[in-house]
């Protein structure tokens, strides 16, 4: 799996349809209209994000690691 920071998973989001609902503390909360789901993306400078939280946020997106 390739590895991302947080600031490029927010990104791929926003490209797919994902919303910026707010930010709350280090935490950015995204929507899609329509969906009850909220996506939680803990944004901490350009370090990069762990691959079980990654391939966490992508399933809960609808996406896949080739999306990356």
């Amino acid at each position: 799996m390739k590895s991302v920071s947080a600031k490029e998973l927010c990104r791929l989001l926003e490209r797919k349809g994902w919303v910026l609902l707010r930010v709350k503390g280090s935490h950015y909360i995204f929507g899609r209209e329509g969906s009850k789901i909220r996506i939680s993306v803990p944004m901490h400078g350009n370090r990069t994000m762990k691959h079980g939280l990654i391939r966490r946020v992508l399933g809960l997106a609808g996406l896949s690691e080739d999306d990356l």
